[in-house]
């Protein structure tokens, strides 16, 4: 995991966090065939690819893939190639998957499996799955001046619904965020500046039950476990051998002269004793933790567990055990 635990602050504050995206660096991460990404990517498009593939009527792809591509050329990724004047009639190729779509033909020898997705889905599909299935990110659009979502090929949410949010201001989407004032005051201003020239980036991160990267709401999610008796060192133990360490870097992709951006979104999540290696990791982990608010706290469905996760954070630091 390539997560900067120094991000991790207290008193923890839902904030935009924006960073800027260092000269050079790259925010394209392909998919070996294989790879954990590009499995759970493959599940979700070939069971409810309606839930991740979502756009406007009205809006043209062609511009996604067409920057997508530049920048794969940009940072010398060859993972994705598109030729033509349109997502409907042009050549979208995924080398490193083995697979190319035109028109309604699907050509290739890679995996079997993602073969028969692509025949197996409608032609006006196959751009944005074969994009979505090339990189580990997920993809999405959005619109500086109306700070809406206008296209989304998400497959690997946090518990939220890609269907529910396109064509939906940034307000409106960050609605059901706890103690989310500050973010959403923002909204407007915060669309226009990542859809402007710079490239700007910003990480965030939770604890989950979930070790799933794939995360719809509308199929379940995995609870803490119960605590089982009064052992609080016990059950720490316990429940940090079930928690799950989740990160997203979240980057923008200006489409150049469109006062839109490509909003890509990296998702990992590791075992939480995997992920926290070191006593400083640790001690900022159980300060932020200890600082969220209760609604802040059962958003992120971490109420039933935080006192069991502090303790086990504040052994793993160090730190004197909290009454």
């Amino acid at each position: 995991m390539s997560f900067e635990f120094s991000s991790v602050t207290a008193p923890f504050r839902m904030q935009p966090g924006l960073r800027r995206v260092a000269a050079g660096a790259r925010q394209l991460t392909p998919n070996a065939p294989g790879s954990r990404h590009l499995q759970e990517k493959l599940a979700v498009l070939g069971s409810r690819p309606l839930e991740a593939l979502c756009s406007l009527d009205s809006y043209d792809e062609t511009e996604v893939l067409r920057t997508v591509a530049d920048e794969c050329v940009r940072s010398g990724a060859e993972a994705f190639r598109f030729l033509g004047d349109s997502a409907a009639t042009g050549h979208c190729e995924a080398p490193l998957l083995g697979w190319s779509i035109e028109r309604d033909s699907v050509r290739g020898g890679g995996e079997p499996a993602i073969g028969a997705l692509l025949r197996g889905m409608p032609a006006r599909l196959r751009p944005a799955a074969l994009l979505s299935l090339a990189f580990a990110e997920d993809f999405a659009v959005l619109d500086g001046r109306s700070t809406a979502l206008v296209w989304l090929a998400v497959c690997l949410p946090s518990h939220w619904s890609p269907e529910d949010k396109l064509g939906r201001s940034f307000a409106d989407v960050h609605a059901p965020v706890a103690d989310g004032d500050m973010l959403r005051a923002a909204g407007a201003s915060l669309a226009r500046l990542v859809t402007g020239d710079e490239r700007w980036q910003r990480s965030v991160w939770t604890i989950s039950a979930d070790p799933r990267l794939r995360q719809h709401p509308k199929h379940g999610h995995a609870p803490w476990p119960e605590p089982l008796g009064s052992d609080l060192g016990r059950e720490a133990q316990a429940i940090a051998a079930a928690a799950s360490f989740r990160s997203e870097c979240q980057t923008f992709l200006p489409i150049a002269g469109t006062g839109r951006a490509v909003f890509t979104i990296l998702v990992e999540s590791e075992p939480l004793t995997e992920a926290v290696v070191d006593a400083d990791s640790a001690r900022r982990l159980h300060d932020a933790v200890a600082s969220m608010s209760p609604a802040v706290l059962a958003y992120r469905r971490l109420d039933g567990a935080r006192d069991r996760l502090l303790a086990w954070l504040a052994a793993r630091a160090d730190l004197p055990a909290r009454s």
